[in-house]
């Protein structure tokens, strides 16, 4: 079961939570994602609806998407993460931000869509005591940005087992953590890697002490000495 005051444990208010996954997103897309969960993105709602298109091409830094309406969508170059991405005939998920074809295109975004997506598959897979596994985004205020599809906050006192002189040197990594709370009213998932790491030592312990017996050879790694004797680290 995990701990409900894990904001405590760990050293945080709530209020630092909330301005820490503040910088995770734009107000726009903290609007839009609030709406959409409230409402479990209803796809026939007006003006909310995520449809799926097939990229037409790109022309300068808008991508054409066609969506089967009558009219093609423009999303943002910038919304891909990698230009990659932008490849003619490619099916993509977009949000309809407008119905408003004045200016000959439907404003659409993928960013969007790939948030409220992202919350969709975390609140329906996921629960709180779960492995994710997630790319390392930013250091943010407190600890870093994970993208785990979503972004979640991971406390710099939960990077390692002992806190790391420098956090900045996980940015861009790929790594495995623990959920330590959803918070969906709110929009926010704390993680922890300390807390898998733990819990593998734990479990090697385990094994070890099962199968370790009086008079057995071992190699081991020697981790400090001291003056009544040398710890030894058995694996």
């Amino acid at each position: 079961m995990v701990d409900r005051n894990i904001f405590e444990k760990l050293g945080l208010s709530q209020e630092e939570i909330e301005n820490q996954v503040s910088q995770m997103y734009t107000d726009d897309e903290s609007q839009y994602l609030e709406q959409s969960l409230e409402k479990k993105v209803d796809s026939r709602e007006a003006g909310e609806t995520i449809v799926k298109g097939r990229i037409k091409s790109r022309i300068g830094s808008d991508v054409i998407v066609e969506v089967g309406l009558k009219s093609e969508g423009v999303v943002a170059a910038d919304e891909f993460d990698s230009p990659d991405e932008i490849e003619p005939g490619r099916e993509i998920e977009v949000l309809l931000e407008d119905t408003d074809t004045a200016g000959g295109l439907i404003p659409l975004s993928k960013r969007k869509a790939d948030r409220i997506r992202g919350w969709e598959r975390i609140i329906e897979t996921k629960e709180e005591g779960d492995s994710v596994t997630g790319k390392v985004v930013r250091r943010i205020k407190g600890g870093l940005l994970v993208d785990v599809g979503v972004p979640v906050f991971l406390p710099a006192s939960q990077v390692d087992i002992r806190r790391p002189g420098d956090i900045s040197r996980f940015i861009g990594k790929d790594i495995e953590c623990k959920i330590l709370k959803i918070d969906i009213e709110g929009r926010n998932i704390v993680v922890s890697r300390r807390k898998l790491i733990e819990e593998e030592r734990h479990d090697a312990k385990e094994a070890l002490l099962e199968e370790i017996e009086v008079g057995q050879t071992r190699k081991g790694v020697v981790k400090n000495i001291a003056d009544f004797g040398v710890f030894v680290d058995l694996g």
